[in-house]
């Protein structure tokens, strides 16, 4: 019997879980830990968060959108540009792309609420 009982057990759901996690965590050790080594090049753990946090939305966006859950999928995807952004402007230091990342993650935020009280989900 497995631990989850009679479920099958949702992968693409753990997986995009398990990137958030870890981007949370990355988030949280900031204050503590210095720059990390990533291909020889020091990356803050702050950064990293913001890059793995864009890797997990984008892939759920793609595992949602293929699974036709088209609402979840949006959420991801608006996500994953939102702090693709944000990791961007680590990156680059533009406050361009700072501003960018706020007006794609309130204004989708806003789009999908207007959605789900659309169609009622």
């Amino acid at each position: 019997m497995s631990v989850l009982g009679d479920r099958e057990a949702d992968v693409p759901s753990f997986v995009v879980g398990v990137l958030v996690a870890c981007a949370g965590g990355l988030f949280l050790v900031e204050p503590v830990v210095g720059p990390v080594d990533v291909l020889g090049t020091p990356i803050r753990p702050i950064a990293l968060s913001a890059i793995v946090l864009t890797v997990g939305f984008a892939l759920g966006a793609v595992l949602y959108g293929r699974r036709r859950y088209r609402l979840i999928g949006a959420a991801h995807a608006i996500g994953a540009v939102g702090f693709g952004l944000f990791a961007g402007t680590m990156a680059v230091g533009s406050q361009l792309l700072l501003f960018g990342g706020v007006v794609v993650l309130v204004g989708g935020s806003a789009f999908l609420v207007a959605q789900t009280a659309r169609t009622g989900q």
